[in-house]
């Protein structure tokens, strides 16, 4: 990789990984899933956490990321859908039912079994990937981090910054398989978790309500 030296490739994979190690509503909602659900709703959740991310890295190789940190408006809008989307799900959250069973632990058992039919994988999927598309910040994020990391004579930039950024989630995916893994290790052998899973929900809810407000009162970064 011409465009950035053996050092610094370090230092990126190394910040990357401490990064998605650090708690926020990304690792929220896949050690939620994986809690319920087991270690493949997890793993999926990642996937959709990984897949939105996408989005923010080709976005902001072609300016979208750009247009966000300069335009007021632009970054309004998407601020404020992205803490609605993010309360919303805190909302449902907070509102669900717990099931007939009222937490019965072998019914937690066999839905880890087939996590498919506790909670539709392509519904996990698509939570996880808009938890991530319409949150500014993520795009905010890479347009600051990436760049540095760039070899200042570097011919093409963009296509640096797409490596680069591909480089940043396939480093996140094995953090995020080992969150899922973690979580659904914990749903199987503490009974007192399997036997209080639905007040975990109101946890989460709750939590995902303090990230969306969080996110509604972030202000602009500076150009």
């Amino acid at each position: 990789m011409n465009f950035i030296d053996a050092h610094q490739l370090v230092m990126f994979i190394a910040a990357g990984w401490l990064l998605n190690l650090t708690p926020g509503p990304d690792v929220l909602y896949i050690v939620t899933n994986a809690l319920k659900s087991g270690s493949r709703a997890g793993i999926v959740a990642g996937m959709g956490i990984t897949a939105g991310c996408f989005v923010h890295i080709f976005a902001a190789a072609v300016g979208v990321g750009a247009l966000l940190a300069a335009s007021a408006t632009a970054f309004t809008v998407l601020k404020w859908v992205g803490a609605a989307y993010l309360m919303w799900m805190g909302v449902r959250m907070l509102l669900s039912k717990p099931g007939a069973d009222g937490g019965n632990s072998a019914a937690l058992a066999a839905a880890q079994a087939a996590p498919a039919q506790h909670t539709p994988l392509r519904k996990v999927f698509l939570g996880g990937f808009w938890t991530n598309v319409l949150n500014p910040k993520v795009a905010i994020f890479f347009l600051a981090f990436v760049p540095q990391f760039i070899a200042p004579g570097t011919d093409n930039k963009a296509l640096a910054f797409v490596l680069l950024g591909v480089l940043f989630n396939l480093n996140a995916i094995p953090v995020n398989v080992g969150w899922a893994l973690a979580a659904s290790w914990m749903a199987r052998r503490a009974g007192v978790i399997q036997c209080s899973m639905h007040w975990l929900d109101r946890v989460a809810g709750a939590m995902f309500i303090g990230f969306g407000l969080k996110l509604a009162l972030t202000d602009q970064p500076s150009a």
